[in-house]
């Protein structure tokens, strides 16, 4: 065999004979990594490209039926939400995430699910390319998770495990991480483009054919992505992220895609001292804090996480800047949008932020995506900056736009109905169009078009300042 070698970008899989510092096919830069690989002589090349051979032939549109879905219940509800119902007999599911997140803590709890529920009569097989098998003992031991039915093996060789899969015939197939194992036939250390790829469609076409479901873990950059090619997203069925800093509490596990469901829903968790626990409750998630006493710049949000509403709590503190250039810190929302937001305000309610620091943090540490927050924030900004306390029974629901005007809010008669479940007394939320009107009978609903209009009402309900909570 002869080898030759080449250059490959590790983000892309793009290759190039000679070192480049950016690579032409994706723009990253110092990506490329010298790797050697088959140099195949002209005939073999046309040999592999005659190949003709189809193993199906082609049907009409009108002929191909429908596959129905079984869903595999793993009996953690918040997975099995995050998945859109279940797993998929010969389902590839890559679960990504930052170190120490829980993507291992998760997966042994699946797989001790899955073999005491629906896999009982089967076995599961968690094999660890990082950890040792006394690690991943001490792991279930801490967990208090004890299964005969889960067989445990340490290995980075691919062939070895393929060969101890089709020995051992599990039925749930485990493998953490993808980045540890390498292709016995391909040159490159693990984790590169090539073993990456490689070993990704050797795995899937072994659990395809055995109809067997898979969970592949993966590592992340520091900027959040994936690690390795962008090609591997492609190949698998279903991709699911943590996003949550480890620090926090709470993860929520955000699907990314998912070919057998929706990618709308989330699973939200709990990490406690006994491994990741489901959040029952997720529209009181945030709501165990002080509900009695007014704060400046605090106010509270109906956000929606897939089809499922939670309490959110914005605060914001507003302070003199010694600098320059004043601060603009965001915890927990788009940075960009909170400065229009800031901007919006100035322009057409006459508030000064051009020397304050601003500080925004949405408690809990879940990131919101949706822009229904923003009514919340511009009410705790106009709070902190005219000194004026907000109730705790008071919502806001809305987005903004750059020209101060107030939107609607998808689900608006949800949010209400959320708002009166939690003892919400006041509402302010988007002007109906038309003859719609948004109504309840557990609390007073504000519609409002522009924040000029929310400030008017926040001042006629007069909040009393004496309430304030130092």
């Amino acid at each position: 065999m002869r080898l030759k070698t080449v250059y490959r970008c590790q983000e892309c899989g793009h290759s190039e004979p000679k070192w480049a510092g950016k690579c032409p096919e994706c723009g990253a830069w110092n990506s490329f990594v010298e790797e050697a690989e088959e140099a195949l002589s002209k005939s073999a090349e046309k040999k592999r490209s005659s190949l003709t051979d189809f193993s199906e032939p082609p049907v009409k549109l009108s002929e191909a039926k429908a596959m129905k879905t079984d869903y595999i219940q793993t009996g953690i509800s918040e997975l099995d939400r995050a998945l859109g119902g279940g797993i998929v007999p010969g389902q590839a599911i890559l679960l990504a995430g930052p170190p120490g997140i829980g993507k291992s803590t998760l997966t042994i709890e699946a797989c001790a699910a899955l073999a005491a529920g629906p896999l009982k009569n089967g076995t599961v097989l968690y094999i660890s390319g990082e950890e040792s098998l006394g690690q991943v003992g001490s792991r279930a031991s801490r967990l208090g998770i004890k299964s005969d039915n889960v067989f445990l093996m340490s290995e980075t060789d691919l062939s070895k495990i393929i060969s101890q899969f089709r020995k051992i015939k599990p039925s749930f197939l485990v493998l953490d991480s993808i980045q540890t194992v390498c292709h016995p036939e391909f040159t490159g250390s693990p984790g590169s483009v090539g073993q990456i790829r490689e070993c990704a469609s050797e795995l899937l076409k072994a659990v395809k054919s055995a109809g067997v479901p898979m969970f592949l873990l993966g590592h992340v950059t520091k900027e959040g992505s994936l690690a390795g090619p962008k090609v591997l997203e492609h190949i698998v069925d279903t991709v699911l992220y943590f996003d949550a800093e480890k620090n926090n509490a709470y993860r929520v596990l955000r699907p990314h895609k998912n070919r057998f469901g929706p990618v709308e829903e989330t699973g939200i968790f709990e990490m406690t001292s006994a491994g990741l626990k489901p959040v029952g409750d997720a529209g009181r998630l945030l709501g165990d804090c002080d509900r009695e006493s007014s704060f400046i710049g605090r106010t509270f949000a109906i956000a929606f996480e897939g089809t499922r509403p939670i309490l959110a709590e914005i605060q914001v503190l507003t302070a003199r800047s010694y600098l320059p250039y004043p601060r603009r810190t965001v915890t927990g929302f788009d940075l960009n949008r909170a400065q229009m937001l800031i901007a919006a305000l100035e322009k057409n309610l006459s508030l000064h932020f051009e020397e304050k620091d601003v500080f925004i943090s949405i408690q809990g540490g879940i990131k919101f995506r949706e822009t229904s927050l923003d009514l919340a924030l511009c009410a705790a900004l106009i709070s902190s900056a005219k000194e004026m306390p907000l109730p705790p029974d008071w919502v806001f629901m809305g987005e903004v736009g750059v020209l101060a005007q107030v939107s609607a809010a998808p689900f608006a008669d949800r949010r209400i109905s959320e708002a009166g479940r939690l003892e919400f007394k006041h509402a302010f939320t988007h002007k109906p169009r038309g003859k719609a009107e948004i109504s309840s009978k557990k609390l007073a609903v504000h519609a409002v078009k522009d924040l000029r209009e929310l400030l008017d009402s926040m001042m006629r309900l007069k909040p009393c300042a004496a309430s304030v909570k130092s």
